[in-house]
C-alpha cells in the first residue's frame, strides 16, 4: 500500500511563505519513516496533509492511486490513524475509553462494535504498558502516561497507516524505546509508520529512511546511513553537529560538539 505526495505546497495564510513547499514523496507501508528537520521546517505540517487533516493549496496526496481528499472520513481512518503533537480531550474519559475511541472507525452506524474490538483494545493496552491504568480518568495521568494511551489509541485503530507528531517527546528513555519498539512491530506485520521526531537519534536507531526538511522543502530523503551525515546535517543544522558511528550496530550517533574547549 502507498502514500504519495505530489508537489505538496500548504501556507497558513494567503501572505505568508509556505510551511510547506513543493515536497514530492513515495512512500510504502513495511517501512518506518522518521521526518526530520529544524523548528520550524514544516515537519508537523506534512504530517498533517499526509494524513488529510490539513488539505494542500497546491499539490495531492495519493493513497493507492486514489487522491485522499475523495474517501470519505471513515474510509481515510479505516487506512490512516494521525496522532496530533497535542491532544485535549473534550471530556472526562478513562483511559479505556481513550483507547477504544480508537476503534470508531471499525464501528457500524449504530455505534455497533464488531467482535476485534476487545482484542485490539486489549493488545493496544499491552503493547503500550498502560493496561494497569484502564480504569483511571485519563486527566488524572502524567504526561508522559497521557502519551502512552494516546499512542494506544491509535494502535488499537489498526490502520495500515500510522502517522505520529512526536509520540515519543515526553516520555523517558525507557519508555521511548519502548514506544518505538512497538512501532517496529507493526512494521513488521506490514503497516506503514510515518514518525515526526526531533531525537536524530532515534531515527538513526529505528528509520528505515528518513526525510529531512528544510524551510519547508524536502532537503534529504534515504536510510538514516544516507542522510544523518556530517555534510547533509550541516547544510540544514549548522556546523554545531558531529556524526560518529553507533558502538554496537553499523548505525550513525548524531553529537552535539562540546562547548568546553571554547
Amino acid at each position: 500500500m502507498s502514500l504519495e505526495a505530489r508537489g505538496l505546497t500548504f501556507a497558513y495564510a494567503e501572505d505568508a511563505a509556505p510551511a510547506v513547499s513543493g515536497v514530492d514523496l513515495e512512500l510504502e507501508t513495511g517501512e518506518l519513516i522518521a521526518v526530520v528537520g529544524p523548528n520550524g521546517s514544516g515537519k508537523s505540517t506534512l504530517l498533517a496533509l499526509l494524513a488529510g487533516w490539513r488539505r494542500p493549496q497546491v499539490g495531492e496526496v495519493l493513497l493507492d492511486g486514489r487522491p485522499l481528499g475523495s474517501l470519505s472520513h471513515r474510509e481515510r481512518a479505516l487506512q490512516v490513524a494521525y496522532l496530533p503533537q497535542s491532544v485535549v480531550p473534550l471530556y472526562d474519559l478513562t483511559v479505556g475509553e481513550v483507547v477504544a475511541s480508537g476503534r470508531h472507525p471499525h464501528r457500524g452506524p449504530w455505534g455497533l462494535g464488531n467482535g476485534g474490538d476487545r482484542a485490539a483494545i486489549a493488545g493496544a493496552l499491552a503493547a503500550t504498558a498502560t493496561t494497569q491504568l484502564a480504569a483511571r480518568d485519563f486527566g488524572s495521568l502524567s504526561g508522559g502516561e497521557q502519551q502512552r494511551v494516546l499512542v494506544a489509541s491509535v494502535f488499537a485503530q489498526q490502520p495500515r497507516w500510522l502517522l505520529l507528531d512526536e509520540p515519543t517527546a515526553s516520555l523517558d528513555v525507557h519508555h521511548r524505546v519502548a514506544v518505538l519498539d512497538v512501532l517496529r512491530s507493526a512494521v513488521g506485520r506490514g503497516s506503514g509508520v510515518i514518525l515526526v521526531t526531533h531525537d536524530l537519534n532515534l531515527a538513526a536507531l529505528f528509520a528505515d529512511r528518513v526525510v529531512l526538511l528544510v524551510e519547508g522543502r524536502r532537503h534529504a530523503v534515504g536510510t538514516p546511513t544516507e542522510v544523518l551525515v556530517q555534510p547533509v546535517l550541516e547544510a540544514a543544522y549548522g556546523p554545531e553537529l558531529i556524526v560518529v558511528e553507533h558502538p554496537e550496530v553499523a548505525r550513525p550517533v548524531v553529537l552535539p560538539r562540546s562547548g568546553l574547549s571554547r
